[in-house]
Formats: C-alpha cells, sequence, structure tokens
C-alpha cells in the first residue's frame, strides 16, 4: 500500500528545468492510486449498502444504428426492447419514422421509439461508474443525458471526488440534482391542506387529489382537515417518477360527559361503559364522532334512553334524569303515615257502566261507554279501617264518628279490622289527604273495582262479597281482606261498607261524560257512592255498575272510603 510514495515513485530531474514533484506521474503511483480507489470503493458499499448494480450503462442508440439494425433485419421485438433500454438521442419525425417502415420496421418498434426516453441514473450507478474505471468525460455525458434520480449533497459528490470524479463530473452532477423533479399525487379528503417538509403546498380538490412537484429524497408529508387527526408519514420520492400517496384522515374522537344519579349503570351503543360516580358524573372518552344510543338505568327508575351525537373533538354534555319507574300492575307498598296497603292500578281502558247481559242495571248506569285511565295511580288494598281511622284522628284531634248503631259485638270501635263506618265525604277526603292522597273519581274506582273483568261482578257474590244474607248475626261489618280478591288484587270492592268517590252525581252524567279520565259533573246535590254495603245490601245493588248518591253530609253505618295515590307516591 502507498499511503506514502517511496523513492522508487520519485520522478526524475530533467537539466534546464525547475525540480517539480508530481509522483503521481510514475507507473507505480498511478498502480497506488487505483488501489486506493478500489478500497474507497470497497468502504462505499460497506456503507451503502451492497446494491444489485446494474451494467455499466450503454450509450443511445443513434438514428443511423437504428436504421442499420433495421436494414440487417434484427427482430423487431429485441430491437424495440434495446431502444427501451437504451433510449435514443434524436427525434424520431415523420419522415425517418416512414423511411424505418420501407426498411422493415414493424408498428412495436416505431411505437418503442416514440416512447423512448433513458432511465435516470441512480446514486449507486453514478458511483459505479466513477468507481469502476469509466472515463470522467464518458461519465458526466451520460449524467448529461440521462439525468439522475436523487439528490446530490455535498457529501455524496465528496464520496465521488474520492472515487475518482474530476470537476466536470462533479458539475454534471450538480447540474443533474438541480434538474431532478419527482411528482407527487396526494390522494385525501376534498379541501384538506397537505404539508410537505412543514411548508403548506396546498389543498386538495374536490375529489380529495393535489399534485405537487418535490425534489427527490426523503421528505416528511402531514394532511390535515378540520376535525379529523392529522395523518402524518415519511416518504422517499424518486425523479422523474410519479409517486401516489393516500393519506387517510380518521375522525378526531369526542367525549360525553354525563350527569344523573349516583351509581347510575351507564352504557354506550350496548356496551357497558362504567356506573356514575358519587357526585352522579361520568365521562365517557374517545368516542367516534356521530349518533350513539345511551343508557342510563338504575334500581326502582325509568331506563334514561337517548340518541347522542357526537361532535369530533368536542365534549358533548348530557343531563340524564331518572324518573321513578312505574310500578308493575297489582304490586303492593304499604302506606306509612297510616299503614294501610296500596295497590298499583296501571293505566288503562275498559266499559265503564252496564256490563254486558246485566238485566239488573238502573237507569244512571247507562249507557256504557268506553272510557280511558291515562295515568296509574295506587289505590287501598281494602277499604279504610278502624285502625288506620283511630290513628288519623289521634293525630288530627279529630273525634271518632259515631259507633255503628247496629253493631253489638264491636260497639265502640273494639275492632280495629273492620271497614270504618258512619264517615261522611268530609271527613273521607280529610283524611285520604292526610294519608297523602285523594278521594278516587267514579271513573278510577270502578276501572279498579272491576279487576280488569268486564262482568257485574268478579266472581260469585257470596265468594267476593259481604253483604245482608250472609253477615253474621248482630253485625253491621266484617273484617277486610276475608272474601276473594278481584284482578287487581283489590278486597271488599263490593258489600261490607259502600265507598265515597269525589264525583258529583248526575243521572244523565254517562250520556256525554268524557271519554279520558272524566271527573263528573262540575256540581250537583249528591256525591256518589260506590260498591253497595251490607248494611242494606240486597244483592241487586251489589254490582260494579251499580251508583248510590248521599247529600255530602250524610252518614250511616255501611258509608265508607278508600283512597288513591296519585302516580308520584309517597
Amino acid at each position: 500500500m502507498c499511503s506514502v510514495p517511496s523513492r522508487r515513485c520519485q520522478p526524475t530531474h530533467v537539466s534546464g528545468y525547475p525540480r517539480v514533484i508530481r509522483w503521481s506521474d510514475h507507473p507505480m503511483a498511478r498502480r497506488c492510486l487505483m488501489k486506493l480507489r478500489f478500497l474507497i470503493l470497497i468502504a462505499l458499499v460497506a456503507v451503502m449498502g451492497r446494491p444489485a448494480l446494474p451494467q455499466q450503462p450503454e450509450k443511445p442508440l443513434t438514428k443511423n444504428q437504428v436504421m442499420e439494425l433495421v436494414k440487417a433485419e434484427m427482430d423487431n421485438t429485441q430491437l424495440a426492447k434495446s431502444v427501451r433500454e437504451r433510449g435514443i438521442d434524436f427525434e424520431p419525425t415523420d419522415d425517418y419514422v416512414q423511411a424505418l417502415r420501407k426498411a422493415g420496421a414493424q408498428d412495436v418498434l416505431i411505437a418503442a421509439l416514440h416512447t423512448a426516453k433513458p432511465q435516470p441514473l441512480t446514486k449507486e450507478q453514478v458511483l459505479h461508474l466513477v468507481a469502476g474505471g469509466v472515463p470522467n468525460e464518458r461519465t458526466a455525458t451520460l449524467v448529461k443525458q440521462r439525468g439522475i434520480n436523487f439528490l446530490a449533497d455535498e457529501q455524496y459528490l465528496e464520496m465521488l471526488r474520492l472515487a475518482g470524479a474530476n470537476d466536470t463530473v462533479l458539475a454534471a452532477v450538480r447540474e443533474a440534482s438541480a434538474a431532478a423533479t419527482a411528482h407527487l399525487v396526494v390522494v385525501t379528503l376534498p379541501k384538506a391542506e397537505v404539508y410537505l417538509d412543514g411548508e403548506l403546498q396546498g389543498r386538495a380538490d374536490a375529489q380529495g387529489e393535489l399534485t405537487m412537484r418535490a425534489k427527490p429524497g426523503a421528505h416528511t408529508l402531514k394532511v390535515s382537515l378540520a376535525g379529523k387527526k392529522d395523518s402524518e408519514q415519511n416518504l422517499t420520492l424518486a425523479a422523474p417518477q410519479t409517486t401516489r400517496i393516500e393519506a387517510r384522515l380518521v375522525d378526531v374522537p369526542g367525549s360525553i360527559r354525563l350527569r344523573t344519579l349516583a351509581g347510575a349503570s351507564i352504557s354506550l351503543d350496548g356496551a357497558s361503559r362504567g356506573s356514575a360516580d358519587a357526585s352522579g358524573e361520568l365521562v365517557l372518552a374517545n368516542v367516534p364522532p356521530g349518533p350513539h344510543e345511551l343508557r342510563v338505568s338504575a334500581p326502582e327508575k325509568k331506563e334514561y334512553l337517548k340518541s347522542v351525537t357526537v361532535t369530533p373533538g368536542q365534549e358533548t354534555r348530557v343531563e340524564a334524569t331518572l324518573q321513578d319507574a312505574p310500578p308493575s300492575p297489582g304490586q303492593v307498598r304499604e302506606n306509612p303515615k297510616d299503614g294501610l296497603k296500596y295497590v298499583w292500578i296501571p293505566p288503562g281502558t275498559f266499559m265503564m257502566g252496564c256490563s254486558p247481559g246485566d238485566s239488573e242495571c238502573y237507569d244512571e248506569e247507562k249507557p256504557a261507554h268506553r272510557v280511558t285511565i291515562s295515568k296509574g295511580f295506587w289505590i287501598g288494598q281494602t277499604e279504610v279501617t278502624v285502625g288506620a281511622y283511630k290513628r288519623f284522628a289521634s293525630q288530627t284531634g279529630r273525634q271518632m264518628p259515631h259507633p255503628l248503631s247496629y253493631d253489638s259485638k264491636y260497639k265502640g270501635w273494639a275492632n280495629d279490622a273492620i271497614p270504618m263506618g258512619n264517615v261522611q265525604f268530609n271527613d273521607a277526603r280529610s283524611y285520604c289527604q292526610w294519608a297523602g292522597g285523594r278521594v278516587p273519581t267514579e271513573a278510577e274506582w270502578e276501572y279498579a273495582a272491576r279487576g280488569g273483568s268486564p262482568q257485574a261482578r268478579y266472581g260469585a257474590l257470596d265468594e267476593v262479597a259481604w253483604y245482608s244474607k250472609s253477615m253474621l248475626k248482630g253485625t253491621a261489618a266484617i273484617g277486610v281482606a276475608q272474601k276473594r280478591a278481584n284482578g287487581f288484587g283489590l278486597f271488599d270492592t263490593l258489600g261490607n261498607v259502600a265507598e265515597w268517590v269525589s264525583d258529583w252525581y248526575g243521572a244523565d252524567y254517562y250520556q256525554n261524560s268524557p271519554a279520558t279520565d272524566p271527573q263528573g259533573p262540575a256540581g250537583g246535590k249528591n256525591r256518589v257512592l260506590r260498591g253497595g254495603s251490607s248494611y242494606n245490601g240486597y244483592p241487586r245493588i251489589l254490582r260494579v255498575s251499580y251508583r248510590d248518591r248521599r247529600v255530602h253530609f250524610n252518614y250511616d253505618d255501611g258509608t265508607g272510603c278508600r283512597c288513591v295515590w296519585e302516580a308520584n307516591y309517597p
């Protein structure tokens, strides 16, 4: 290795000229340079990787060469392939093409001539030419003719210089590098902003495309659009190729901030998302934009269901108020105020008035007509008992009514289980208000008393009602809930004591009463009593459609009451 020239490499001195040291002119020195270039090439290949180097580029074909080959009857397909690989250094004019056809050229060759264009040299090819011993002038000519598909930086130029490139080659590479341009087509969403290496290049058109020119080499591409997550990717461009890149833009997720009942369970699109914290709040993060089905549930509460639309990158606030869940039909609750049990009656529609096939109806029970109860309500499972009324009297300072005149067995209200009698309408209304409810309307009472049955009675009379012939001797009332209940689970809606309702009496009211939630006439002299009593309870009056009436201050052993709560129960 000749890292320092030996004495054998020293030039000889010519008499008459100054001594000039040009050791590179010596044959031994040239061999040293060749070795040095070879070692540089090995090092460069090690650094850059060992690509599959192409064969030494051949000079483009001239028009004379093509003509001679055609005249020599060279296979047109093979000749077309050579034209595409090597290119041509002339413009195939119409006269020239006509001359070729006369010489035997076929369409495949003519098409190749019109499209022939040598591929630009790669970085590895230029280095191979320089380090492989191709004369610098020839290398420079090839670079000028074919161009290059890369940007030649100073580091690469220094590699070429060390490999043996002279100034002519370096200048040709610099000029070709400045002229090298790659084409980039970005496919994305319309109006998206496209950035290359941090600089805005423009916006995608209505078809979602943007075409630009760029220097060959490595670049960073970023595409942005409001409401979408930026698309960023690294890419390498080569000249004069056109690179097509798809930049997919996905929606930026949003979030839902939910306020509801503490501990409530939350699901989104059918998937559980947890429970509200102690303050009743839960944040649902990373929710895709668009409509979603939100469900909030809690024990004894009506399920909250809402379609929520999430905006990209924004927080959507939802206030989910949970209403009390409607009870199931026949559900029983105890009223802590009076200690009695109440039954839930769901809303519904029924035929009010004279029952089908009932021949005992009075005129005021006619005509039968369809009535809708639009709201559910709670009604006493039994008539108000003596024990419950005692609690009311004690807490309100009232006197108990006059004892039952015909009740020798329970005189003095000793039996708390029998229904309360001798109750005036005003007393019944006051009791129900104290208990947290009200007196039922006539329509509510009949709807509940029927228990879903269209018949005059919901069972055989002796099975469902106490009346005069079934009573024990010497008693005007029997303890509640000893007969069979109706379909809603209510006891003694027929017999025992008649029950005040809130309606004024009108004999012809059914002729034009409202179809939904009738409240009775606006005024009158008498209030309605329903259900009949055992005091004067002969069978004909023990029917669910029977209507009795009294002035509001009148009472007897057989007048009592039953209360209702509104749907929003205590």
